[in-house]
């Protein structure tokens, strides 16, 4: 079978949502295991490390015999102030995060709240940053994620006054939402290359995350349990947070955003919420209430709503592109 440019987009799709929903899934099930999500960071950061350093050195030569500014020792293709700022946001505290609100909240939780929650903090990012002006369409989106989140997050709230600790995981998932949410924006302001960025804020998170773990062990100011683990358990986590996660799902993202182009491609990613959700109700066996459906269901409104946005911007844009074409046309022929 000859792999055209639409059947690799399609197979970069099918790899991109699995690994996110996985991620999720998974992210949840490993509460339950050994490690902790100080460890299972550490991995993700020595799995991805493995496979992203090497090529980060390579990357890096090339630019640095370009005349371009590289950092970390040449092992980042990006000057310093870019790799630590996308390394810090993208690479660092999203992973803590992330792992850490897991051993809080369910994965229906993080469903709604991490994916879900990434279209609300990119675009009020955006605007602040990037002064991109919010569409009627989108703010109908973003209001129906607001209200999704809410749906979800407001019961939890709820439970801490009767001593519950749903609602640390939420706040955390909302904070690794914003965190990969700065990410992003930081990289569309820098214009920055997907798989070099990839590769800096792993570099950045191994120079940096992999010492102060170290230096935190042995001072007896962090708890571990990598020595109690199983190796099995420690090498699966290395190879899915780390090579699966960022890797794969990073290079599979980048294809599938060059078959599809951006505006498709978040509709495709618009399914995680509810795959991810779907996946821990029948193999962890969450429970998934009306609150949480109602949320789910509000929260993939906003993301096609904001999808929708994007492409009547796109349309209005090229619109006036072809309309200022033609009058230049018309002058020339005058």
């Amino acid at each position: 079978m000859r792999f055209t440019a639409r059947r690799k987009g399609i197979a970069a799709a099918v790899v991109t949502v699995a690994i996110w929903t996985g991620f999720i899934v998974i992210g949840r099930a490993s509460a339950g295991l050994t490690l902790l999500p100080f460890d299972i960071a550490l991995l993700r950061v020595l799995g991805a490390g493995a496979v992203l350093l090497p090529w980060g050195w390579v990357l890096a030569r090339r630019a640095a015999a370009a005349g371009q500014a590289t950092s970390l020792l040449g092992f980042s293709p990006l000057p310093p102030g870019q790799t630590a700022l996308t390394g810090l946001f993208g690479g660092l505290v999203y992973a803590v995060l992330a792992y850490a609100g897991f051993f809080f909240a369910p994965a229906a939780h993080a469903s709604v709240l991490m994916p879900g929650s990434l279209p609300l903090w990119t675009t009020l990012l955006a605007a602040a940053l990037l002064a991109e002006r919010i569409t009627p369409a989108r703010a109908l989106g973003l209001a129906c994620i607001v209200a999704g989140d809410l749906l979800v997050g407001g019961a939890s709230l709820l439970g801490a006054f009767s001593g519950g600790e749903v609602w640390k995981g939420d706040v955390i998932f909302m904070a690794a939402a914003f965190c990969w949410s700065v990410y992003s924006v930081l990289a569309r302001r820098y214009g920055l290359d997907p798989v070099r960025a990839t590769i800096a804020i792993t570099a950045f998170a191994c120079f940096t995350y992999v010492p102060a773990f170290a230096l935190a062990v042995g001072a007896g100011g962090l708890p571990t349990r990598l020595a109690q683990a199983p190796w099995g358990e420690i090498a699966f986590q290395a190879l899915f947070q780390g090579v699966g996660s960022v890797v794969v799902s990073g290079i599979a993202f980048v294809q599938m955003v060059r078959a599809f182009g951006p505006v498709r491609s978040t509709m495709l990613t618009a399914l995680v919420p509810g795959l991810s959700a779907l996946a821990a109700v029948l193999l962890l066996g969450e429970p998934l209430g009306w609150n949480l459906l109602a949320g789910l269901a509000l929260v993939t409104a906003g993301i096609l709503f904001g999808v929708r946005g994007a492409t009547q911007k796109r349309a209005a844009s090229a619109c006036r592109t072809g309309a200022g074409g033609q009058k230049d046309t018309e002058r020339l022929a005058a």
